[in-house]
């Protein structure tokens, strides 16, 4: 396996010979690069937000907060692909871990050979989301005018034609992307998603604003800022455009 980039790893641990004992295990894999460490909870949370790591090992146990606890508060704000790997003494602590969606387990003091074998995982693990992710993007390409493609939702892969899609949407109380289809039926996406990996996917997709992509195919016309849209959308009020998008849907609409 051929690695092509950098990883991104934060430590966080309160006790400085874990962080040490990582970052000396961590030196030995040319494709990995220490963002940021940190023996404080607190601080942990912002070295996350802030360096958005690939790769992150969370001590369970610290004075302020639980390695846990830390990840359930943020775990809303994680828009990207983080894997986790919890790091402690206590094996108690693996069931929970595991249910706070842990991407493996590492016990102190662990010998070189089980963390190969996390290491060996994780580049495992990203390696077939990069090879999945352009074989999607090269898959696009073959079909004629992006009529169907296939979109990540929270449990995997779908095949949607564009015809199938009225609008998108974003839900501030869980950070997800949602697909409405002509069914009715409204899947979450995978939480990752961005606005422009819509837009991406076919060049009838229009953002009318920050939380709203419609298919330009729909829109029967435009009432003020109001998209107003064909059966069976035509019951859906409350896609306005705010001022930034104004132009680019109007430009679309004008190409229908």
């Amino acid at each position: 396996m051929i690695m092509n980039k950098q990883y991104n790893v934060v430590i966080i641990d309160d006790e400085e010979i874990g962080i040490s004992n990582l970052s000396q295990s961590l030196s030995n894999f040319n494709e990995i690069s220490i963002a940021g460490t940190t023996q404080s909870a607190q601080t942990g949370k912002n070295l996350i937000l802030e360096k958005k790591p690939d790769l992150l090992f969370l001590d369970v146990e610290m004075p302020e907060t639980s390695g846990l606890e830390l990840l359930h508060d943020i775990k809303n704000l994680i828009n990207w692909q983080m894997q986790v790997v919890f790091y402690t003494a206590y094996e108690k602590y693996m069931l929970e871990a595991l249910r706070e969606s842990a991407f493996d387990y590492l016990l102190k003091p662990y010998k070189e050979n089980e963390f190969q074998t996390v290491m060996n995982r994780f580049f495992d693990s990203v390696d077939k989301e990069e090879k999945l992710s352009s074989f999607i993007d090269s898959l696009s390409q073959l079909i004629p005018e992006n009529r169907t493609f296939l979109i990540a939702t929270i449990t995997g892969y779908i095949t949607l034609r564009q015809e199938q899609i009225g609008y998108f949407e974003y839900a501030k109380e869980n950070k997800h992307w949602y697909v409405t289809l002509q069914n009715g039926k409204s899947i979450q996406l995978k939480r990752n998603t961005k606005a422009e990996d819509i837009i991406k996917l076919s060049k009838s997709f229009a953002q009318i604003n920050q939380q709203q992509i419609i298919n330009i195919d729909y829109l029967a016309m435009i009432e003020g800022k109001k998209c107003v849209l064909y059966p069976p959308y035509e019951e859906k009020q409350d896609l306005i455009i705010s001022r930034s998008f104004l132009k680019s849907v109007q430009d679309k609409f004008n190409l229908i």
